[in-house]
């Protein structure tokens, strides 16, 4: 007889319903991604009211928040498939819409139909970028990005506008190089030009005693001119990839990182 106990032993009497436990949410990763997304809207929010310093900042701080999600999720075993939808979608706002309608505010809309067609280049090949990586993730080498990833682009564009208000230049002066910027920052998200991904650095295993100090000299170098030291770091990364595609090339070694099958990808997708 049933005795109205919870018991996972208990099996329920006939013709009653049993009603499946709904499946939750991890909050501790989305509230990262949450994070990262409200950087980006603020980003656009403070370009509309000419901030733009405080703009390309919002961009920086949804980049950190953003490389932050994903191993969370891993350290504390907590993945999901919505964690991976919803980091997705926010890196198409944070990285794809933000630095596109920021830097058509700043500086590419002095040029007419030219202005907003490199936006709109760099936000479709956000998009592009994105669904790519989503319906690639089970064929790619783990330890590239197959094209820039679409953080380093948004850094690029952002780091750009910092630099450049924190000197005192404004954005009218710079309408043509912001256009370049723009397009080689979405004409690279969507090339097959292999960028180091950074996903084999373990950060559960232990390291020399340099490297920590290697670090703490990283951040003391950043904070002494955050805006130059952070745009040339995403500049030399921006490039990394072309130069190590060169030099693939010249050793003979293969240049895809499309690294297991020929076969078109499971698109089951998800992280970024």
């Amino acid at each position: 007889m049933h005795d109205g106990s919870d018991s996972q032993f208990d099996t329920p009497e006939e013709g009653v319903v049993v009603r499946k436990r709904r499946k939750g949410i991890y909050i501790l990763p989305n509230l990262f991604t949450l994070g990262a997304l409200f950087g980006g809207f603020y980003a656009i929010v403070m370009a509309m009211n000419d901030r733009f310093d405080l703009a390309a900042e919002g961009v920086f701080v949804a980049m950190v928040l953003d490389s932050l999600d994903g191993r969370v999720a891993r350290m504390t075993n907590t993945q999901s498939a919505f964690g991976e939808q919803m980091d997705s979608l926010s890196d198409m706002v944070s990285f794809g819409a933000a630095p596109a309608l920021i830097a058509y505010e700043w500086g590419l809309k002095g040029l007419g139909r030219w202005g907003w067609i490199a936006a709109f280049v760099y936000c479709a090949c956000t998009a592009l970028r994105l669904a790519r990586f989503n319906v690639n993730t089970s064929v790619v080498d783990k330890r590239y990005f197959q094209g820039l990833p679409s953080p380093a682009a948004g850094a690029l564009i952002a780091g750009l506008i910092w630099v450049m208000n924190d000197l005192g230049y404004k954005g009218y002066q710079l309408s043509w190089p912001m256009f370049g910027v723009a397009l080689y920052a979405g004409l690279t998200m969507v090339t097959n030009v292999p960028f180091y991904s950074f996903k084999d650095v373990h950060l559960k295993k232990t390291v020399p005693f340099i490297v920590i100090v290697l670090i703490a000299l990283g951040i003391a170098v950043i904070t002494i001119h955050p805006p130059i030291v952070l745009f040339g770091l995403f500049v030399i990364y921006g490039l990394s990839g072309y130069v190590l595609y060169g030099w693939r090339k010249a050793k003979g070694l293969q240049t895809s990182v499309i690294s297991t099958s020929t076969d078109e990808p499971d698109e089951r997708g998800l992280h970024k």
